[in-house]
């Protein structure tokens, strides 16, 4: 699949700057951030500053109608904000709608945290160049995404169903 416990030999640097700014869903930070950092640890990505917003459904709305027009929230956003001299992106935003994200885990059976989770490693694969507009990228990517998570031992939250609940207890 691509991913490694070990750091990806591609990237230039390690580390993963990580900024997280909270309009809602404050509680969900701790969480998100151990996460993400492990995640970036073990995608395929040269991803070196990411920002993570959690927004509620009005501001998502907004945005989701600014920059592609379509009316009403989404789950994630993504923005690259800055590439390498390869036209890699080294930094973006990951906008999160954590009222969706609540709305997607009940019926799922699963913590809002995976969920929100799974949105931030969505994020984080497309800003690493994975598209999931093609029925084959579709597949791929969200294969990618559960691989992460049970590499993080939250287990696969994409494909997650209320039969796997127990494998996605908070650890």
């Amino acid at each position: 699949m691509g991913i490694s416990r070990k750091t990806n030999s591609r990237r230039t640097t390690s580390a993963l700057e990580l900024n997280i700014h909270a309009e809602i869903g404050r509680a969900y930070v701790p969480f998100l951030r151990k996460h993400l950092i492990a995640a970036h640890a073990a995608a395929p990505t040269h991803l070196r500053e990411l920002s993570v917003a959690l927004v509620g459904d009005r501001r998502m709305g907004d945005l989701h109608e600014q920059f592609l027009a379509i009316a009403g929230p989404t789950d994630v956003l993504t923005f690259s904000l800055d590439e390498d001299d390869a036209g890699h992106c080294v930094a973006g935003e990951v906008v999160i709608c954590v009222p969706e994200a609540r709305r997607q885990a009940k019926p799922r059976g699963i913590a809002v945290e995976c969920e929100i989770l799974l949105y931030g490693v969505h994020g984080l694969l497309h800003l690493s160049g994975h598209d999931d507009r093609t029925r084959a990228g579709y597949r791929k990517m969200h294969a990618l995404e559960d691989a992460i998570l049970s590499l993080l031992e939250i287990g696969p939250v994409f494909a997650a169903n209320p039969a796997k609940k127990a494998i996605l207890k908070l650890r």
